[in-house]
């Protein structure tokens, strides 16, 4: 399994950055994971909008799916003739987004397989289960597994018994660390810190860490310490263009 950041932001994107977003491979199965803000252009610099086989998203945020409809626009603009796009999202989550065209434009562009937070599903060559973890909205965090790799994806959450279970033993997990230490109070219960996912990462006993949906401007080595306190793991952060294999 080959995962590819393609932004690693939260909130917003910046000049340099998208918002999280990663596509993942299997045995030449592309895999787009929550395309949020700013994914679109590095995720077409590797390879054409048909390319991709099937899309994943967590929740309904904008900052996790907003390059959706442009990827849908791109395929259905370009090639009537070609597949719909799986797309496996919470029930509900897309409805906003994908309403904002002209009606009809993006028919047959894409075919929406929804589910409900805790459900197990096939995904081309991957085996997902997913989680229901805290937020604002629905958000379903993920494990993918395959070829005897694991990934795990939180989405975005706050902290959660669910999260050890979800990271159990990964290969990799990426995980929203929006703060590096202390979480605001409005935020408190829905996003996570660098210092938490160290946490729990430690006790899951996981191989390899990636910190994602960091807050514009956070010093990219301040989360990394903050989540080594814990954990004495392999930590990143999330930066387009890194390239991850599973097991590495």
């Amino acid at each position: 399994m080959r995962i590819t950041v393609l932004g690693g932001l939260g909130a917003w994107p910046t000049a340099g950055q998208g918002c999280g977003g990663f596509l993942v491979e299997h045995d030449g199965f592309r895999l787009l994971v929550d395309p949020g803000y700013a994914t679109l252009p590095p995720l077409l610099s590797r390879l054409p909008a048909a390319a991709v086989d099937a899309a994943y998203v967590s929740h309904g945020h904008p900052d996790h799916c907003a390059d959706l409809q442009p990827l849908l626009r791109a395929r259905i603009l370009a090639d009537r003739s070609g597949p719909a796009l799986p797309v496996h999202a919470p029930a509900g989550s897309l409805d906003r987004l994908l309403a904002i065209d002209e009606p009809g434009l993006l028919d047959g562009a894409y075919l929406l397989r929804e589910f409900t937070p805790g459900d197990r599903f096939a995904l081309g060559p991957f085996t997902v289960r997913t989680w229901a973890l805290p937020h604002w909205v629905a958000n379903a965090g993920a494990r993918f597994e395959t070829g005897g790799a694991t990934l795990a994806y939180t989405g975005d959450t706050g902290a959660s018994p669910d999260l050890v279970d979800l990271a159990r033993d990964a290969d990799l997990l990426i995980a929203d660390a929006t703060y590096v230490d202390a979480i605001p109070e409005r935020h408190a219960g829905n996003l996570s810190s660098a210092a938490e996912v160290g946490r729990y990462a430690a006790v899951a006993s996981v191989r390899r860490v990636l910190l994602t949906h960091l807050w514009p401007g956070t010093e990219a080595s301040s989360a990394v310490a903050a989540a080594r306190r814990a954990y004495d793991g392999r930590v990143e952060v999330a930066e387009p263009g890194l390239v991850v294999d599973c097991p590495s």
